[in-house]
């Protein structure tokens, strides 16, 4: 059995470290406007971000000491194939499950808050996005025991942690946009803000599956050198930005301006129609609000720019569309 090519094994390891680190500056820079843009946000959504952020460092923490590992430390060592890979480079596979596990916990978090409390839809991302994790795990351990150049013999736990990932992203994405298509009034605002949301809800699923399939392909095509892993690196990043992307698109996502308006409404913004005051808004979210066919009340609290629009016509109330903190 004849060795791999150094270009496919650490050359790969080489090009995907750097790559995510690019990535990981898009991490950082999301994470910074995230804390700008949205200075009011609850506690928990603050601590959502902080820990992306401290998991990809991490990650990426282990990503180095991997590529240092193989090219410096061992570089021309051949007895590296011969034994089990470094204990960072299995590490971090599992840590990359669980950045994409609590990224996945928080879309299905949306989707149930869209489809209304949808057990059945909610529950089969759950169970794919902990079957993911528990086979990433599972990977994890078993490649502590496998050498660098057997390492088919766990191609099919891997195989099948990978694609649990992509087919969980893609049911994820569809879900969403299946229910927010299903939420459309017939009113021209509250429409725009959902066609809004489903090409969000499409573009940041889409990447994260087309990554996932390109790691899926390349694992079960080249299981014996570091390219699949190489794509593997750069998922792991897209995930938290994915996260973030929709956290920071709330205020544009709902027509509410810039960073600059950040603790301010105007009438003329997106759906505030029409203005109301402090007192008013608050009174407004515990009544019924009776307006025309053709009017919108969009409803802004103070607590984490919620959100929710009631439409209200002659002949009752039209399904409303929540759009509460990105979730």
């Amino acid at each position: 059995m004849s060795l791999p090519n150094q270009i496919n094994t650490i050359g790969s390891l080489a090009i995907g470290w750097g790559l995510s680190c690019l990535v990981l500056g898009i991490v950082g820079t999301q994470a910074w406007t995230y804390y700008a843009r949205y200075p009011s946000d609850s506690w928990t959504y603050k601590l959502l971000v902080a820990s992306l952020v401290a998991l990809q460092l991490l990650h990426q923490a282990l990503v180095g000491h991997t590529v240092w590992f193989y090219s410096v430390a061992n570089f021309g060592n051949n007895a590296t194939y011969f034994m089990p890979p470094v204990w960072s480079l299995s590490v971090q596979v599992v840590l990359g499950a669980f950045v994409g596990a609590i990224v996945k916990t928080c879309y299905g978090m949306r989707v149930w808050r869209f489809s209304q409390g949808n057990y059945v839809v909610t529950g089969l991302i759950m169970a794919m996005t902990a079957a993911q994790l528990a086979t990433a795990f599972a990977f994890t351990v078993r490649s502590f025991n496998v050498t660098l150049i057997n390492s088919q013999t766990i191609k099919n736990i891997g195989l099948a942690s990978l694609a649990l990932g992509a087919v969980t992203d893609i049911f994820t994405a569809a879900s969403l946009s299946y229910f927010l298509h299903h939420m459309k009034t017939g009113y021209l605002r509250s429409d725009t803000l959902i066609r809004q949301l489903i090409v969000h809800t499409v573009n940041t699923g889409l990447l994260t599956s087309l990554f996932s399939f390109a790691v899926l392909i390349l694992y079960n095509s080249l299981p014996r050198n570091f390219v699949f892993m190489s794509v593997y690196f750069i998922l792991v990043k897209l995930y938290a930005v994915s996260c973030l992307a929709t956290l920071n698109s709330r205020r544009f996502v709902s027509g509410r301006g810039t960073d600059n308006d950040a603790h301010h409404a105007s009438p003329e913004e997106g759906l505030a129609l029409p203005s109301l005051s402090k007192k008013q808004s608050l009174r407004a979210a515990h009544a019924q609000l009776e307006v025309g066919v053709h009017q919108e009340v969009s409803i802004v609290t103070e607590q984490s720019e919620a959100r929710t629009i009631h439409t209200v016509s002659s002949h009752g109330k039209v399904p409303y569309i929540p759009y509460t903190t990105g979730w």
